[in-house]
């Protein structure tokens, strides 16, 4: 091969992706990786430091983080292709991130994608069938490769991959086993890695049924309100708000870092307690109900919830009320 050729990879930070960035790398392939963040998968990535030069020096594999949220609530309300068990778009997930993928090789100098899928690791978007369908639906027939199973899943003949990629000895991983790409890792010194699992909060089933629930009361739902309903407690009251209530300090930075404009943002005054964030609350028994919530898990009294004052911040109104800690069935308002 004369010249050095440009591949950008779909990176998720798991082995497979790791290795397929790797097997590239060691056939002279130049990969730049891109690894999408949306408030279902890797939401911390943007405001962790240090990230992209971790994996630069442990890996050796330059990576980007980009943030698909806003396209990918309009797919996820309506999937061309279904929902997995859960409320996991599996297969619309991976075509619009190679779609992102396929916007981005340009700003690269990329000559196709790669990513690390091995056929029939999962059971819905990792199908011979559903790969296909991948390639059409995102536009990328004949520029998309998955060099850990390329035997398996390349169309008749090698296409464009003929001219720039050495075929010799590429690993055909098939199966929910992963002793292959163990043995790989090993022989390219990859000793540390993340242990396997979904990681996306679509197919776990009390989140995916949440957030489903979301979705079906109310259509118009932001990126906003997605992280706001994965964080804390959660309560939907019966006048139609959403209130949230921080278990420890990290999730009362997260809470009131969610605050926007008509919100309720919601603190004890007289003793520690939670932080806690009312949304789209529309009458007085919500705003109350909300303020009793946060008095039953603020700091006990002689070993007893009690009475006590909350202070409220909507817009630029600040007041407060004073409040009987809740003592019913909680359970009847959690979601």
């Amino acid at each position: 091969m004369n010249k050095k050729v440009t591949a950008l990879a779909l990176f998720s930070g798991g082995l497979d992706s790791i290795l397929a960035c790797r097997v590239m790398q060691a056939r002279n392939i130049n990969v730049r990786a891109v690894q999408f963040v949306t408030p279902f998968f890797h939401y911390d990535l943007p405001g962790r430091k240090g990230y992209v030069d971790y994996i630069k020096s442990k890996y050796d594999i330059s990576v980007i983080v980009r943030d698909i949220s806003e396209s990918y609530l309009p797919m996820l309300k309506n999937p061309a292709h279904g929902y997995g068990k859960h409320f996991n778009p599996c297969i619309d997930c991976k075509i619009l991130m190679v779609r992102e993928a396929k916007k981005m090789m340009a700003q690269f100098g990329a000559s196709f994608i790669i990513s690390g899928e091995v056929t029939g690791q999962r059971p819905m978007s990792q199908r011979k069938d559903t790969m296909r369908i991948i390639e059409r639906d995102s536009e990328t027939e004949g520029i998309l490769f998955r060099p850990l199973c390329a035997a398996s899943t390349l169309q008749a003949g090698r296409g464009a991959f003929d001219d720039i990629i050495n075929f010799d000895q590429l690993p055909d991983f098939s199966g929910r086993s992963r002793k292959g790409q163990l043995k790989l890792a090993a022989e390219m010194g990859i000793t540390d890695f993340p242990n396997p699992g979904g990681g996306c909060m679509l197919a776990d089933p009390a989140l995916g049924r949440r957030i489903r629930n979301v979705f079906a009361s109310k259509p118009d739902v932001t990126v906003n309100d997605i992280s706001f309903l994965l964080v804390g407690r959660q309560f939907l009251l019966p006048g139609g708000g959403w209130l949230a209530v921080g278990r420890n300090q990290k999730e009362n930075n997260q809470v009131e870092a969610l605050y926007r404009s008509g919100d309720y943002l919601l603190n004890m005054k007289d003793r520690p307690g939670p932080a806690a964030l009312l949304r789209y609350c529309t009458d007085d028994y919500d705003l109350n109900l909300a303020g009793g919530i946060v008095a039953r898990y603020a700091k006990k009294v002689n070993n007893q919830a009690a009475v006590g004052m909350v202070t409220a911040k909507k817009n630029d109104t600040n007041f407060e009320f004073a409040v009987d800690p809740f003592a019913g069935d909680i359970t009847r308002w959690q979601r």
